[in-house]
């Protein structure tokens, strides 16, 4: 069961760690990435950082999209973790059962805009959004799971 899906450019962190997997009693980590997967020490320094009993798995985009829709993770309490919007919308685009998005972390770029404490977008990252919002999905911006949600849709 897909718990959370989050797009956090730090990815593993003590806000995931401790703050959500906790509240949402997770019992496994996703995080899909194509730059992760293909970087050993990355991928170490994550294991490291990750909850005692939780277990960790990285996946590329594709493959994690292949292991959601396939069933292999359904018997999990799952947070998924994506670097990018364009990657979160990939993976809402190809799992149905993917039906809200919170913003965790984006760095600020020369083109981007705030839309959270630490959440920056450009203007491909806004588009995005839209589409998904006008799809349906609900995305909120949020970096502790006590924090109330601030929708997205009234920030753009």
């Amino acid at each position: 069961m897909i718990l959370l899906t989050r797009v956090d450019h730090r990815l593993l962190h003590g806000q995931v760690t401790f703050s959500w997997t906790n509240s949402l009693s997770a019992d496994a980590i996703l995080i899909a990435s194509d730059n992760v997967v293909k970087n050993e020490m990355w991928k170490t320094a994550l294991k490291l950082a990750k909850p005692s009993g939780v277990k960790l798995v990285i996946k590329s985009i594709n493959d994690a999209i292949d292991n959601l829709t396939s069933g292999v993770t359904d018997k999990y309490r799952l947070i998924i973790i994506t670097e990018t919007i364009k990657d979160a919308k990939k993976l809402i685009d190809n799992v149905d059962s993917i039906k809200e998005l919170n913003l965790g972390g984006a760095k600020k770029t020369q083109n981007s805009k705030q839309i959270g404490k630490s959440f920056y977008i450009d203007k491909e990252d806004e588009v995005t959004l839209e589409e998904l919002i006008n799809k349906g999905i609900e995305i909120d911006i949020r970096q502790l799971a006590s924090e109330s949600k601030k929708l997205v849709k009234n920030l753009l």
